[in-house]
């Protein structure tokens, strides 16, 4: 077998790098475990002060034609990007009581001066801006929906009833049973007052006390929705994955002593790996960064990582301390044994999340730069720091004996999987893997991009959030989910009669397109008002021919229904829900409806709102997910080639993680987890940890195929070193994440799911499918198996 060419050209520098350190690391032991200690300390306290960091900007992709068009008239679009709806609810009668209208006021008045709220574009029926108009005999006439002489009595309030119906904001900023009223607060991208980026968190708990705590009671109830609070939320629940994290470590713990039976084994891999977390939260605060709510899972997986490669470290150190070698000469022969392939599974790892930065949603590539600065770092903590740490204490005699019960014993329980290094079982293997990939396949064929779930579905069903959400819909006619077209002409040309019709006839076509609720222009001011004008006739509510008459209906134009320059008129869409389906079925609406009718006069570009920068992520995620899945087996590929310049090597490795990759893409579709901001990091995350098995089983293997055993005895002496250590680290991880699932947070959850099944599909794809490729694909071997087979 061609397996391990570590003498080869390509790398000379590798052997080289692990000459000099070897040399470095165990003749000048003290001053480079005082440096460690001196970094771990630095860095640490860069650690301490790192902070949750969520942007609205950072959760879109700013490169995308729809955001590109929101970015450039994001100034007259204030109110449809990032905003915050507050509904303040009457639990007993409705709105109009003096009780019920002082609190909404006083709820208007408090959002009204938190950081961070667009004050001009604030909206309620106690701000100006929202109003109310009449035809009369004089004419029109109109107001404030809340009049200037209202005292609280039963004709002011009775006056308010009257404004609001006249005002058109049933359904809108009023409950269609009047038990309750919105306030809209726009925000923005930084706070005003500092300059910097909006602190969700900070925001969040602001808008907790000020408003839901501070008003909410046996009369009235708080409801909030908004993409800040679901950041807010998602910050929040950040206290349940450090409760995990601390599970996880303690099952680690318990497990590894069980498994090492040393407990110097046990705790220095595991407190090396925590040191690699705290570097690694240590150099992105240098660098700048912090952690945003899909990236705290981030350090879990380093920790992951740096365990799966400290177990292989102290493994390798009770095998040689077993064969009689010292502390220091073990974790010598340890730190030369693991160094190559150790450093191509690192590496692997970490240029395969690297390739993450394809994806073009800046919350996707800080999460790959944290996740390849984790596992950088991994290879100084588990790499050259444990070995460092193994030389002075070893792994005890407890473990030196049980090390060599071990590997005495004349059977073992790995016997049986040796059946895969034979042709018969390797044949069953591949077959059975076969079938496997041809039904994750199909299954993967009904694999969604996007949400499928209506709210938030970061969160659970029964979530505040969620329940909030639901409350809006069942409550208001226009839904949470909103879908901008931007329709652009030249300046001053917004109002022509040629551009209110073509968008006229837009908005009827969208009356067939499923998913669509209704939408609003600046058509229908102008209907609304030429009707008015007409006393109040049906037959009036048209787009008016006779360009006066329009501009008389639009001498009044509510703010958000056109800019100032009269060169952009939005085209606001309210939809029945933000799934995949929907978003793509009016996104293809949109663009045939453009492709045909676009001219130099009337462009209709997309989009602005909630559901149209969603439906920009999922465009650019369904293009990028295979990219990216091409360039993570590609890295990891190279990597393995140049490590053991073996094709057949390649094939054997990256075979079982294809494999895991296409189930886990059925699994998602089987519980109805879409590809998404949150779950697409999970694959290339799967990938990056499942190759080091595959490394390791194989580099030890290779090395006792070249010592001259047979495929079927060098595999089971692998099983009994590598593979017991790679089966411990998999079940070890499995049982730390698959508690996940008990978190409130629904994104945590499913990644538990899917990382537990990751984790066991690529440890038992390394443990049976590797060997049993390795011996269909290299054939000298299988004949020495079956000439071994028949001489017993």
């Amino acid at each position: 077998m061609s397996g391990s060419s570590v003498s080869s050209k390509l790398l000379g520098p590798i052997k080289l790098s692990e000459q000099v350190i070897e040399r470095v690391l165990f003749h000048k032991r003290l001053p480079v475990l005082v440096l460690f200690v001196l970094m771990t300390l630095w860095l640490g306290f860069q650690a301490v002060q790192i902070r949750p960091d969520a942007s609205f900007v950072k959760m879109i992709p700013t490169q995308h034609p729809y955001v590109e068009n929101y970015l450039r008239y994001r100034d007259d679009l204030s109110g449809l990007g990032n905003s915050l709806r507050v509904v303040v609810e009457a639990k007993q009668g409705d709105i109009f009581s003096a009780e019920y209208q002082n609190t909404l006021k006083q709820v208007t008045d408090e959002a009204f001066f938190i950081s961070g709220v667009d004050r001009s574009a604030l909206k309620s029926i106690w701000t100006p801006n929202v109003r109310w108009t009449e035809v009369t005999e004089e004419g029109f006439v109109g107001g404030p929906v809340i009049p200037p002489e209202y005292d609280g009595s039963a004709d002011s309030l009775a006056q308010i009833r009257t404004n609001i119906l006249r005002s058109g904001q049933v359904g809108i900023l009023v409950a269609n049973d009047f038990k309750s009223a919105i306030i809209q607060m726009p925000l923005f991208d930084k706070d005003p007052e500092t300059g910097e980026k909006l602190n969700y968190q900070a925001f969040s708990e602001k808008v907790e006390k000020l408003i839901r705590q501070k008003y909410e009671s046996d009369q009235i109830g708080i409801r909030i929705t908004g993409f800040a609070k679901i950041v807010g939320d998602l910050i929040e629940g950040a206290k349940s994955v450090a409760l995990f994290f601390a599970i996880a470590i303690g099952v680690t713990l318990v497990l590894l002593y069980l498994y090492s039976g040393s407990i110097t084994g046990t705790l220095i891999p595991l407190t090396c790996s925590l040191v690699a977390v705290i570097w690694q939260m240590g150099i992105l605060k240098a660098l700048g960064y912090g952690l945003d709510p899909y990236s705290m899972l981030v350090p879990f997986l380093v920790f992951a990582i740096g365990v799966s490669h400290g177990v292989q470290v102290v493994n390798t150190v009770r095998l040689e301390q077993a064969e009689g070698a010292d502390s220091w000469l073990a974790a010598r022969r340890a730190f030369r044994a693991i160094y190559i392939p150790g450093l191509t599974a690192l590496l692997s790892d970490g240029l395969g999340f690297v390739t993450l930065m394809v994806i073009e949603i800046q919350v996707i590539q800080d999460l790959a730069v944290a996740a390849s600065i984790g596992v950088a770092v991994i290879i100084l903590t588990n790499l050259l720091l444990l070995p460092l740490l193994m030389s002075y204490v070893g792994v005890g005699q407890k473990a030196i004996v049980k090390m060599r019960a071990s590997q005495d014993k004349p059977t073992s329980l790995w016997m049986p999987l040796t059946v895969f290094a034979r042709p018969s079982g390797a044949v069953i293997a591949v077959v059975f893997a076969l079938v496997a990939l041809g039904l994750g396949l199909y299954g993967s064929q009904n694999l969604k991009i996007g949400d499928l779930d209506k709210g938030a579905p970061e969160l659970r069903a029964d979530s505040r959030y969620n329940l909030d959400n639901a409350f809006v819909t069942a409550n208001y006619s226009t839904s949470s989910d909103i879908f901008v077209v931007m329709a652009t002409t030249p300046e001053e040309q917004c109002t022509r009669f040629e551009t209110l019709s073509m968008v006229d006839r837009f908005q009827h076509y969208l009356t067939s397109v499923p998913g669509v609720q209704n939408s609003v222009s600046l058509v229908d001011v102008s209907k609304r008002v030429t009707s008015g004008l007409n006393e109040g006739n049906l037959k009036w509510r048209s787009v008016s021919r006779n360009q006066f008459v329009i501009n008389a209906s639009l001498s009044y134009v509510p703010s958000g229904f056109m800019n100032g320059s009269c060169s952009l008129l939005p085209v606001i869409i309210f939809l029945d829900d933000h799934k995949a389906e929907t978003l793509q079925g009016v996104s293809s609406a949109v663009a045939r409806f453009a492709g045909e009718h676009n001219s130099e006069s009337l462009t209709f570009e997309m989009a602005a709102g909630n559901s149209g920068f969603e439906a920009a992520t999922n465009e650019v995620i369904a293009t990028a997910q295979y990219e990216m899945l091409a360039w993570v087996y590609g890295v990891v590929s190279i990597l393995c080639l140049l490590t053991f310049r073996s094709i057949k090597t390649v094939i054997c490795i990256i075979a079982p993680l294809a494999l895991t990759s296409v189930l886990c893409q059925a699994l998602m579709a089987h519980l109805g987890i879409g590809v998404k901001v949150a779950t697409l990091p999970v694959i290339a995350l799967g990938v990056g940890i499942g190759v080091d098995y595959g490394i390791y089983i194989y580099s030890r293997l290779s090395t006792y195929l070249v010592q001259g055993k047979s495929l079927p005895d060098a595999y089971l002496a692998t099983l009994k070193t590598t593979g017991s250590s790679v089966a411990f680290t998999g079940l070890t991880l499995a049982i730390g994440v698959v508690l996940w699932v008990m978190s409130p947070i629904k994104f945590q959850a499913d990644m538990g799911i899917l990382l537990t099944f990751m984790f066991l599909w690529n440890m038992l794809g390394a443990l049976i499918l590797l060997p049993a490729l390795a011996c269909l694909l290299h054939k000298r071997e299988t004949v020495q198996a079956r000439e071994k087979s028949d001489a017993v």
